[in-house]
Order: structure tokens, then sequence, then C-alpha cells
């Protein structure tokens, strides 16, 4: 299983390579080729709280766009990957295993593992930044974007195939039912339950927000969870049901 992160780490210790040279290098080592198009990477890493005006009144330019661009990309070349992979599993399946490598929280612990931390521009402390933000996987999004402008779709199709689902373990995704959220509801169902799930709190700033959420059964509070992510939340509130109730 490939990893850049320890090579990239070098690029940010001190030395006589310029900052210009050394993101070059560390998107080369990242991508696997000699970037054409330095522009669109450096927007590619570019999160909100950092963006710039552009002289289009009103608009300032990030790397949402790109993310934007990159999710399509990335989910399209997914689901042709899994459809040849598994050709005698149905729609259910693949769209399933889709959404969990898809997962904000999977995404996140990739980006941080190729090293995609260390080269986004925002504005923060990045020693306080929580290691499940969803900052890192939108970068990660907003790369593919970048890669397929720079390189077309031919070459992102082999970098996401190459260089990002080898850092996935298949096999434990299959076998790791971790949406809580579904099994829960599918016991309330059984068990002719109401379940909902309520976001009660917002903690945080614009871009670093927190959210609170609590399931209830029949109108009674069961248990709460919180996320970087509304979907996290309900998740987290999810799970901490599922292990009262003893779900398994």
């Amino acid at each position: 299983m490939p990893t850049v992160l320890n090579p990239l780490i070098n690029f940010f210790k001190p030395g006589n390579m310029s900052p210009e040279k050394k993101f070059r290098k560390a998107v080369e080592l990242i991508i696997g080729a000699k970037p054409s198009n330095m522009e669109v990477y450096q927007l590619a890493f570019r999160h909100t709280s950092a963006s710039k005006e552009t002289t289009i009144k009103g608009f300032r330019e990030s790397n949402e766009r790109l993310e934007y661009l990159g999710d399509s990309v990335l989910g399209m070349v997914i689901a042709e990957y899994l459809f040849k992979k598994f050709p005698y599993k149905d729609e259910g399946f693949l769209t399933e295993i889709r959404s969990r490598i898809v997962n904000r929280e999977t995404l996140n612990g990739i980006a941080r593992k190729i090293g995609l931390d260390r080269l986004i521009e925002f504005d923060g402390n990045r020693r306080g930044m929580p290691h499940n933000s969803s900052m890192y996987g939108d970068a990660l999004e907003a790369l593919v974007g970048a890669v397929y402008l720079d390189k077309g779709f031919r070459f992102t199709r082999k970098f996401i195939t190459k260089e990002l689902l080898t850092h996935y373990d298949l096999d434990a995704l299959i076998n790791n039912n971790a949406n809580f959220k579904s099994r829960l509801i599918e016991w309330a169902q059984r068990e002719g339950k109401e379940v909902r799930f309520v976001i009660v709190q917002e903690n945080g700033s614009r871009h670093f927000r927190e959210f609170i959420s609590q399931v209830t059964l029949d109108g009674e509070v069961f248990a709460s969870g919180n996320g970087y992510s509304k979907k996290k939340a309900e998740q987290s509130a999810a799970e901490k049901a599922c292990e009262q109730l003893e779900l398994k």
C-alpha cells in the first residue's frame, strides 16, 4: 500500500528550495506526474476561510468549485470501478459501498494519509484543527477536480484507482456495517417505534462548525451525539442508541 506522507514531510523542512518549488514537488509526488497548471492546484488547497477577492463583484475564490467538480469525478470513477469489480452484485450493494468509500470521514483520513493537511491554505491554527474536520476531505475532492482539469479524465481515473483506492481495505468496508442510522431505523420499523433525528445545537465558527444531534424514540430523547457535519452528528447519535439497544 503506497504512502507519500513521509517523503512529503521532507519538503517542509528548512532548506534552499523556494516555497513555490516545494509546492510543485509536493503536488508531483502526490499525483505521480509533473503538474502543468499550477494555478489550479493552488486553488484546490485554498479553503473558504482563506478565500480571495476577484474582479467579479461578490465572488471570492476558494476550492469549493473544484470540490464540486472533484466530487462528481470521484463518484463516477468509483462507480465504474465497483461495477467492474463486483459483476454479480446488485445496485443496492454498489451504492452502499460507494457511499462508504466517499464518506467524508473516510476521505478526511485518506487526505491526511497522503499529506494534504500540510498543503491546505486556511485562516486558523493548524494545531488546533480537529482531525475529522471536513476541510481535509474537501481538499481531496478539490484535488481530484484539479487533476481532471490539468491532466484529463484518463489520467484522473488512473490517479484515483492506483493512488487513492489503494489506501482502502475494501473487504473491511464491505464487512463493516457502520451505517448506524439505517440500522436504528430498520430496528424501529420492526418494533413499531417512531424514530427521529434532530439537530439541537451548533457550535464553532462558520468554517469549523460542530453539530449536536439527538435521537428520539416515540417522542422521548434516547441518545445524543456530535460531529463536524449534520450527517456525522446523526450517525454519532445513532451509534450510541444502537449501543444502548445492543443492536449488532
